[in-house]
């Protein structure tokens, strides 16, 4: 390792016999389950029954990673169709590539239809939920550094992160003559400050739904507002190839209509629950999440 450079992984598969066990599969997993405990927790602390989240994991997980899976690939074409890209790269979700955008997406489709056979309201599940995907995120992104993928430009800062030349279909880095991983140089790892940041963001919000009194979809909207925030900051610090429009990456674009998006979320759901005088519960109060 460099001096003062923090680690990175040579390998990101584990392999037990005929079986290929990837980093970054297992990083989705444990986000997967840490998201559905936590949404389990707060949707009890509401009333709910447990393994309600279990039941709309099983719709949601599926729709997500097809979402998350499609994104990618649509935005960042050119590895999977492009000159000498192989369309079959584009089911290797295990080498990375799966965009939040489009998991999110059609992870709320699917647990819209998940909750349709629980009597729980699309707004109280997206609210209990969203904290726990955040955290869900924050883990995910560990599969970046497993993958050596994700990082800013060089810098010599102490949290510079190592980064090795990388086989991505092998998932392991590149040897020299002599059997040593070739080291590229130290980066900014930007997977880290992202990981780093979602994590607040989910503390902040919990905070907020605890103290203050807010209307059903007014977490959901904190979120989709607060996560572009820090995600444009972390894509102008990103130095891997990207698709742009007007100069600017795809992400970022996204990023901005989300942002609005959710602003449009939290006051729209706000101005609904002062119309209706149906005021939202904060996670210390107890109510029955049925339709």
């Amino acid at each position: 390792m460099l001096p003062g450079a923090l680690p990175s992984p040579t390998t990101a598969v584990i392999e037990i016999g005929p079986l290929t066990i990837h980093a970054y599969a297992l990083c989705i997993l444990a986000g997967i389950g840490t998201a559905i405990w936590i949404t389990d927790r707060r949707l009890r602390d509401r009333g709910g029954e447990a393994g309600a989240a279990l039941d709309v994991a099983m719709w949601a997980v599926p729709f997500g990673i097809v979402g998350g899976r499609l994104y990618h690939v649509i935005t960042t074409p050119q590895p999977y169709f492009g000159e000498g890209g192989h369309p079959v790269d584009a089911l290797k979700i295990w080498e990375g590539g799966l965009g939040i955008w489009g998991a999110v997406a059609l992870g709320a489709l699917g647990a819209w239809l998940g909750l349709r056979s629980t009597g729980i309201r699309f707004l109280d599940f997206a609210d209990a939920a969203a904290p726990g995907v955040l955290v869900a995120q924050a883990i995910g992104r560990w599969g970046n550094w497993f993958n050596n993928e994700i990082f800013g430009e060089r810098t010599d800062l102490p949290w510079g992160l190592q980064i090795h030349r990388w086989d991505t279909a092998a998932g392991r880095a590149v040897l020299d003559a002599g059997g040593e991983p070739i080291v590229m140089g130290t980066f900014h790892p930007t997977f880290l400050y992202e990981s780093l940041f979602l994590l607040v963001l989910a503390i902040v919000i919990l905070v907020i739904d605890r103290r203050a009194r807010l209307a059903p979809g007014q977490v959901l909207g904190l979120y989709v507002a607060g996560y572009p925030l820090g995600r444009i900051v972390i894509e102008t610090m990103r130095t891997d190839a990207a698709n742009e429009i007007l100069g600017l990456r795809v992400n970022i674009w996204t990023s901005i209509l989300v942002f609005v998006l959710g602003v449009v979320i939290y006051t729209v759901c706000g101005r609904r629950a002062t119309t209706s005088d149906d005021r939202g519960i904060s996670s210390s109060e107890t109510t029955a999440l049925t339709r």
